[in-house]
């Protein structure tokens, strides 16, 4: 990774710690009270298979509200990888207080290689809003394949650039969806400046600005085929875990959707390696 980037990504860490302590005591992640699986929709579980004695990793992982669903699933070791030291610390915080065996590691992504040693995994997830933090998809695919056995899986559940292009437009009285930002990458990092996150609580104060990458689908596919991986499935959904947008109904399922047009808001892409 390049030095520019490198100091890009310490600012983001930066305001990931600062994050840290507002996410943890939102109603947005309702860390004691809402069950890991509701962050997960039925279809990863069924894409993922039977998890009882295989190592996962899960790269990015916050707070590690999703990271103990596999613990619960039967994995054999769980192993959770995040940039931020403040969401580390608190991720093993809330997983020793849950009684869950999880190893947290602090670390940049594009060093997970190095910080986890000759450590080799069944699975390794990753996603809902992490890949716009990486500068490099390609350095990213690599670091993927060198941390799979042989047959392992790369799951990676990831907002669908439809969702992060579209924004709210104030029209008159309302408020009304359009294409804002790019859908495909090449520009380079957007610069943001602000003070709330996307959860509630109080206002950030020091590191409020943080940067941000646009991957379309085709980069991610490209990297992770170049890096020797292969797409074994494509999944799209209109589904959200929360309500984004005010315009956003519940569905059945009790994830969110828009009421129409019927837009792909995630994709699931699973690959394996050999």
């Amino acid at each position: 990774m390049e030095t520019g980037d490198r100091r890009l990504m310490a600012a983001i860490e930066a305001n990931w710690d600062e994050r840290t302590p507002i996410h943890l005591a939102s109603r947005f992640y309702d860390v004691e009270g809402r069950d890991p699986a509701a962050w997960f929709a039925a279809y990863e579980w069924e894409d993922l298979g039977d998890l009882t004695g295989r190592d996962v990793l899960h790269l990015q992982s916050h707070l590690g509200t999703e990271t103990a669903a596999f613990v619960r699933r039967g994995a054999r070791t769980v192993t959770g990888l995040d940039l931020s030291g403040a969401a580390v610390d608190a991720a093993r915080r809330l997983a020793a207080d849950a009684g869950l065996e999880i190893e947290y590691v602090h670390a940049n992504v594009y060093d997970a290689r190095e910080a986890l040693g000759d450590r080799r995994f069944d699975v390794i997830y990753t996603g809902k809003g992490a890949l716009c933090y990486l500068p490099d998809l390609r350095e990213w695919a690599a670091v993927l394949a060198g941390l799979l056995r042989p047959g392992g899986q790369v799951y990676v559940v990831e907002f669908h650039p439809v969702l992060t292009g579209l924004g709210l437009v104030p029209r008159g009285d309302d408020d009304t969806l359009a294409l804002r930002n790019d859908v495909i990458g090449g520009r380079g990092p957007v610069t943001l400046d602000a003070t709330r996150t996307y959860t509630d609580g109080p206002e950030l104060v020091e590191a409020t600005t943080s940067y941000e990458w646009a991957h379309g689908l085709g980069e991610v596919v490209t990297a992770l085929t170049g890096a020797g991986l292969t797409v074994r499935s494509l999944r799209e959904s209109d589904e959200l875990p929360w309500p984004r947008w005010p315009q956003m109904e519940q569905a059945a399922s009790g994830w969110w959707r828009l009421p129409a047009p019927k837009l792909p808001l995630i994709y699931a892409l699973r690959a394996t390696l050999g």
